[in-house]
């Protein structure tokens, strides 16, 4: 059921034009039933049966069949008024840029009000943009609606089902190129990414020292702390070194002094190397290695091993991708 949030109507600034909200929905509600009671009565077959089963209704209702056009334009009336006094308070208020936007803009109330059959139909344009209105200023929740759960509900899984046809025929159609030896992936390699093969260089480098800074150079005792235990452990159970603890006199001594040796250069090693990753001195490694993932053109030579290895490992993700795709989320929602 629809809930109106009075306080946020109270509280509002345009308490007026949403209490004439109010009304003109009510009007319009009235009109399109009155419009859509109208067309059936249009039918001689409904006559009948009403002069044959309700001749009261009939009788009453005959006179204002004939006079509908009058009885419409009455609402006509009221909305065109509606719309004036809506337009001059747009231009007062400069709600548009132009004075003459207004009628651009709701088309739909002017069109809606012509007194032709297909077009009177148009109103419930109007109805739309009213509730809209009212949700989007918190006046009232639409979405809480049964209506709308129900509508949205197979929207969403319509929308679904569309847009997992039309992806799972594009990756189809990515896997045939695939196939087919497109040269897309080489033209990526060379048109795109061997171009900026500096820029990749500088942002990786650039990366890495920042991840190197924040990761490392906080926690550089702990980290030594951990290759020295880790190394002495691993040296203990080293089966030669152990054999130096026989030695008479100095065999425990040279033990403990390799122990503590090794394990001063290992974190030495592992320190100067996080060091230099968390420089700028790191640009050369990580340049080398960009380069020799995107060789140049000239020497870059055409590997057919790992062309088609490439092209099954791609064809491969295409296929999850398109398992993923083919999972149907809105029938878990299916009550």
């Amino acid at each position: 059921m629809l809930k109106i949030n009075r306080e946020n109507l109270k509280s509002s600034h345009q308490l007026i034009w949403f209490i004439i909200d109010f009304l003109m929905l009510g009007l319009l509600i009235l009109n399109l039933a009155f419009i859509i009671w109208d067309s059936i009565y249009n039918f001689v077959a409904i006559q009948n049966l009403l002069k044959e089963y309700a001749p009261t209704i009939q009788s009453m209702y005959h006179p204002i069949h004939e006079r509908f056009i009058f009885y419409d334009l009455v609402f006509v009336s009221i909305f065109l008024t509606e719309f004036f006094v809506r337009w001059g308070y747009a231009i007062k208020a400069r709600v548009y840029d132009r004075w003459y936007f207004y009628p651009f803009i709701h088309w739909y109330d002017l069109v809606g009000c012509i007194p032709v059959g297909s077009l009177r139909f148009l109103r419930i344009l109007r109805v739309i943009s009213i509730i809209y209105r009212l949700h989007q200023y918190k006046i009232i929740d639409v979405t809480s609606t049964r209506i709308y759960q129900f509508l949205n509900f197979y929207y969403e899984a319509f929308m679904e089902e569309l847009s997992d046809r039309i992806v799972l025929k594009v990756l189809s159609g990515v896997q045939e190129e695939v196939k087919r030896g497109s040269r897309l992936f080489e033209n990526i390699q060379q048109d795109i990414l061997y171009p900026r093969r500096d820029m990749l260089s500088d942002w990786i480098s650039a990366r890495v020292a920042e991840a190197a800074r924040e990761g490392y150079v906080p926690n550089r005792g702990a980290l030594r702390s951990y290759l020295e235990s880790r190394v002495d452990n691993a040296l203990k159970q080293n089966l030669e070194l152990s054999r130096l603890k026989y030695l008479p006199m100095v065999g425990p001594t040279i033990q403990e002094t390799l122990e503590e040796a090794v394990g001063d250069i290992v974190a030495n090693v592992i320190h100067q190397i996080l060091d230099d990753l968390a420089s700028a001195s790191n640009h050369a490694f990580i340049e080398d290695i960009v380069n020799v993932f995107l060789p140049t053109p000239e020497e870059g030579q055409p590997d057919e091993a790992r062309n088609e290895a490439l092209i099954t490992l791609i064809i491969e993700i295409i296929d999850a991708v398109k398992g993923q795709v083919k999972v149907k989320h809105w029938r878990s929602e299916l009550p």
